[in-house]
């Protein structure tokens, strides 16, 4: 399904079927990819990114097709996107794929695809533009330069793209504010969904942290944290070279033994941990309990340039709140260790509010080719957003937080 589209300012999208289509270099030239960038004070002084998100990473993205995680085979096909000049120069791009169901995406539009069908249309394939399994937003839209203009020719772009191909649509999940709006005026309906970040606020130490909940519920996280480890169970962090194939191999039958009990197949296979840990190492933070001299459980996280992006967990063995201190204490303790400002916890988890962790919007864009379709859907967003703006509002009058709190 491959069609260049071309613009009469001589601008050309054109979609390709892997990461290999980009040179690392050409990659790196968007903002997020990089977790370096130079000073502007001293092209030679390299400082930390602090926009930078490891998923879109020309190393987390190729690793996912390298391991066949995302392949014709898994549903996932890849198509990413390219905005360029008749010359080749690279000007915007978007990973993307061609999707034959809606699974591993954490936006859900199931209900959707029934309904379409139950009145003759197909559904499948659809365009997915956004990082396989992972529910943590960043851009979408990825830009060289001029991003407000470059949006809107790749916005624009998608939106045609999908009708040429006669696809029911492009779904643009998990995208940051300037995507979101370029998106819409290109004809894309706005969706609003929900998840729990954790803010630090400065804090010192976890209990610096604790000293901004309300007085029971910094108890009951104090009594939580010591049931969790009453086991003889210790707590390590593994990162960069502590990441050996031994680790991965443990970590990995936490992952399949959860994670083939909660979603029946799991997505990612044994390879691509390999990969990342090759590729990435440094990237990463495996959160491990150790019992009587093995490890029991884990929980892997992502290092981005100023947030911890908390992913998927495991275990073999069952414990009272371990799956909460090993995910999400742990996680509240490493970004305090390392001035991390935000943790990510993945999607949904209104348990994840009692622990410290504030409800935040993220937002995904739709374009619907048919255009009854189109007006059903959004009458659709309409009551959804709606109602998640109701559900800030009670999250917001049964904060843990002490009146005083305050984040951005």
């Amino acid at each position: 399904m491959h069609k260049d589209a071309e613009e009469e300012t001589g601008i050309i999208l054109r979609n390709v079927s892997s990461m290999q289509s980009f040179s690392p270099d050409e990659w790196a030239l968007f903002a997020e990819t990089g977790k370096q960038t130079a000073s502007l004070s001293d092209d030679d002084n390299l400082q930390i990114n602090k926009s930078y998100n490891p998923f879109l990473s020309y190393a987390y993205l190729s690793a996912l097709e390298d391991s066949g995680c995302v392949s014709e085979e898994t549903g996932w096909l890849p198509c990413h996107l390219r905005l360029e000049t008749q010359q080749g120069r690279l000007l915007a791009a978007a990973p993307a794929y061609l999707k034959s169901h809606s699974q591993g995406e954490y936006v859900f539009d199931h209900g959707w695809a029934e309904a379409f069908e139950r009145a003759g249309g197909q559904y499948y394939p659809k365009l997915q533009l956004g990082i396989p399994f992972t529910p943590a937003t960043g851009a979408r839209l990825l830009t060289t330069d001029l991003p407000a203009a470059q949006r809107a020719l790749l916005s624009g772009a998608i939106a045609q793209f999908t009708d040429h191909n006669q696809l029911s649509s492009a779904h643009v999940t998990f995208a940051e504010t300037a995507d979101i709006q370029a998106l819409i005026e290109a004809g894309f309906l706005h969706r609003k969904d929900q998840q729990f970040h954790f803010k630090n606020n400065g804090f010192q130490d976890y209990n610096d942290f604790l000293e901004e909940l309300i007085s029971r519920k910094r108890k009951a996280l104090k009594r939580e944290r010591r049931e969790a480890l009453s086991n003889g169970i210790s707590i390590d962090w593994l990162t960069g070279k502590d990441l050996t194939e031994d680790i991965w191999d443990q970590f990995f039958a936490f992952y399949m033994d959860t994670g083939s009990r909660k979603w029946g197949r799991p997505y990612l296979n044994r390879e691509f941990y390999s990969l990342i840990g090759q590729r990435m190492g440094d990237d990463i933070v495996l959160i491990m309990a150790k019992r009587d001299g093995r490890y029991i459980a884990g929980a892997i996280n992502f290092i981005g340039g100023d947030r911890l992006f908390g992913r998927h967990w495991g275990c073999i063995e069952d414990h009272p709140f371990l799956h909460f201190e090993v995910c999400y204490h742990q996680a509240i303790d490493y970004a305090i260790a390392h001035k991390l400002s935000v943790v990510e916890a993945g999607a949904q988890g209104e348990h994840k509010l009692a622990r410290g962790y504030e409800p935040v919007t993220t937002h995904s864009a739709h374009y619907i080719s048919h255009p009854a379709f189109r007006d059903a859907v959004a009458q659709y967003l309409r009551r959804e957003i709606s109602e998640v703006d109701m559900n800030n509002s009670y999250y917001a009058e049964h904060s843990p937080f002490r009146k005083f709190h305050q984040t951005d």
